[in-house]
């Protein structure tokens, strides 16, 4: 049995082009996740427990499977334990074919080394940016004088910090975030 397997990395992006080419593929039985592949993946665990000796797991991609080539190892001996092959629609890899076990080494080995890059280039942007004064992230829910109004009404034990949330148009993480920097001095 060909069973498929569709991972996007959030609830917005869609599996539609996956799915098609799972389905041109064979696939007679589909699993759809929405969530980034650093996160548990229960579907993929569900996936692999149905499989049976002589199925293929099918993906349309190698990264829709494994973020690294360790993890991708490891996942393709859990299925060679089970007797289960391993395809991908877009890439030439079948692990029922020692061209295509070599081929996944090789391509799992470059899209590892893809992933690199593009830490090394993010990491270095950001570096650049904060030398140059670059705040980075989100910009703060409350002005300053704000987030001391809203310290000191706090303090009066007058008002919870979720009632302070709402009348300050924030989440209350933004207040717990206030409270600390009053904290600490910030």
């Amino acid at each position: 049995m060909i069973i498929g397997y569709a991972r996007v990395s959030t609830e917005e992006q869609e599996t539609a082009l996956q799915l098609d080419a799972l389905k041109r593929a064979g696939a007679e039985r589909v699993f759809e996740e929405k969530r980034s592949s650093s996160m548990t993946r229960p579907m993929l665990a569900a996936c692999i427990d149905t499989t049976r000796p002589g199925d293929t797991l099918t993906v349309y991609k190698v990264d829709r499977l494994a973020r690294s080539l360790r993890e991708l190892l490891a996942l393709l001996d859990r299925l060679e334990v089970r007797g289960v092959y391993f395809r991908s629609c877009t890439e030439p890899i079948d692990t029922s074919t020692p061209a295509g076990r070599m081929m996944m080494h090789i391509i799992g080995a470059f899209a590892e080394f893809e992933r690199g890059i593009i830490r090394e280039r993010t990491a270095a942007g950001l570096a650049a940016a904060r030398s140059r004064g670059v705040k980075l992230g989100r910009a703060r829910a409350m002005t300053p004088s704000e987030e001391a109004e809203c310290v000191r009404k706090f303090h009066t034990g007058l008002h919870t910090k979720s009632g302070l949330a709402r009348m300050y148009g924030c989440h209350i993480s933004s207040v717990k975030r206030a409270l600390i920097r009053s904290a600490s001095g910030e």
